[in-house]
């Protein structure tokens, strides 16, 4: 199993908090100042707080004393803490010592499970994706299934660290999944066994006219290594005549931050890759391209869905913005933020959200998603969603602020290829249903495909 983490910052792990007199800059952030007025305001509401502390102690003691079983006195504050935690946006989060230290191993790109991104939704456990060759997917979950019961029992008023925990286990032991699908009336109930999942991350091959399909499934350590690897592996397939690229971001959910700018930065020159924008100016930040196209400028077309979320949001719109990529597909999740992941020596780590992000144009993608160049459906009908489909759907989701407009969209696109206006923005009645097993049957992939032949001929005639 994987618990699905927010977009971290791999190297901003906060170790501890250092106290002493409120001076200079750190005194101008708190907000002091030696005026009277400004004295008598701090302590008004140094008041508050402490009357609010009271209240949370006095709550604490009547649970301890009246509640009627008794009351680990360790699982009833980090529950409060992780309230006050989820109170907040739906990507902030406290996390125990376990479940810390199995964040850690999932970053790695190696863990002991089922092989599911999950988040939580309304109450239950909302699959995001299951992970290529797993128990999960070879099982038939689905993305947007809803787990309901765990082994019978329910996972309503169950948090989504106790869920994950549940669905941990040691190899070769079993567990029964009870899911709500969408379309379909009775629940379904399947039978996993657990196993040794190792992510792979990176999936590829060689298409017909040297086209290189690139597929990434997340974003961990492994990921940026991964595609140079492949990208080697699929040049010399050809012969060192690649043509193009297709980068399936399809149901990537994301990672690690650092990750999706070295992504970035396999394919783009110079200038701005992502920049964050904190609460406090000093901590914002901005990434920029080292001069280093492992591609040596080949078209690519990047293939993003509803399932694209955080870090692959960030390679889609920096390449989309630098005009780098033509982007194929749906509209993406709509992830914009960024969580720090600050641990707390002895207890575990809190997940905070601690910043937006921003495309290179300044957009901000918060609620919002990456609209694709062209438009195109994965399937011909569409199929209805059971709860929250994307970002701003969640509850306590940001707003998006700060960045170009909202109502701007995409950079406008004068360099598509002709063909792109022909093509279907859904499958034609009777197009096959998708099967994994037969790559015909990917309908936005073959869209793909169709573009950016086009792009290859196109860059021909332009050179002389």
């Amino acid at each position: 199993m994987k618990l699905r983490t927010g977009l971290l910052l791999g190297t901003a792990f906060l170790t501890g908090v250092a106290v002493g007199p409120a001076s200079g800059p750190i005194a101008h952030r708190l907000g002091v100042d030696l005026g009277i007025q400004s004295a008598l305001a701090q302590d008004a509401g140094r008041a508050e707080t402490y009357r609010l502390l009271t209240l949370f102690g006095d709550v604490f003691e009547r649970v301890r004393a009246e509640y009627v079983d008794p009351v680990n006195d360790r699982d009833a504050i980090e529950n409060a803490i992780n309230g006050m935690l989820t109170g907040l946006d739906p990507h902030s989060s406290y996390m125990n010592a376990k479940a810390f230290r199995d964040m850690q191993v999932q970053t790695h790109g190696e863990f002991g499970g089922l092989g599911i991104e999950v988040t939580q939704d309304g109450g239950y456990i909302k699959v995001i994706t299951p992970i290529d060759d797993t128990p999960a997917s070879r099982a038939g979950v689905k993305s947007g299934d809803l787990i309901t019961a765990l082994d019978g029992q329910t996972v309503q008023g169950m948090s989504l660290n106790d869920a994950v925990d549940k669905m941990r286990g040691p190899p070769n032991s079993k567990i029964v999944l009870t899911l709500h699908r969408d379309g379909v009336e009775k629940p379904i109930e399947v039978t996993l066994q657990r196993e040794v999942i190792h992510i792979q991350v990176v999936k590829s091959k060689l298409l017909d006219d040297n086209i290189a399909y690139v597929r990434l499934t997340s974003f961990n350590e492994q990921t940026d290594s991964g595609l140079r690897q492949a990208m080697a592996k699929l040049q010399t397939q050809a012969g060192d005549k690649l043509k193009g690229l297709i980068l399936d971001l399809r149901n990537n959910p994301g990672g690690l931050l650092d990750q999706a700018v070295a992504v970035s930065n396999d394919f783009i020159d110079h200038g701005e890759i992502v920049s964050t924008r904190a609460r406090h100016a000093d901590d914002s930040q901005r990434w920029d391209a080292k001069g280093n196209d492992i591609t040596h400028d080949l078209p690519v077309v990047v293939l993003i869905n509803g399932g694209s979320a955080s870090a692959s949001e960030i390679v889609a719109g920096a390449l989309q913005d630098h005009r780098r990529a033509v982007l194929l597909g749906t509209r993406s999740f709509g992830k914009g933020s960024v969580q720090t992941v600050i641990p707390l020596p002895g207890n575990g780590a809190m997940r905070l959200t601690t910043a937006r992000y921003y495309t290179p144009s300044g957009r901000s993608i918060q609620g919002l998603g990456i609209a694709p160049d062209i438009e195109v459906a994965e399937t011909r009908t569409d199929v209805p969603h059971f709860g929250p489909e994307k970002e701003s759907d969640l509850n306590h989701a940001l707003r998006n602020q700060g960045g170009t407009p909202a109502d701007s969209g995409p950079p406008k696109r004068d360099d598509l290829p002709a063909i792109a206006k022909d093509i279907p923005n859904k499958p034609p009645e009777g197009f096959p249903a998708f099967d994994p097993a037969k790559p015909e049957t990917d309908f936005q992939a073959v869209q793909a495909e169709v573009v950016l032949k086009a792009m290859v001929a196109q860059k021909h005639a332009a050179t002389p």
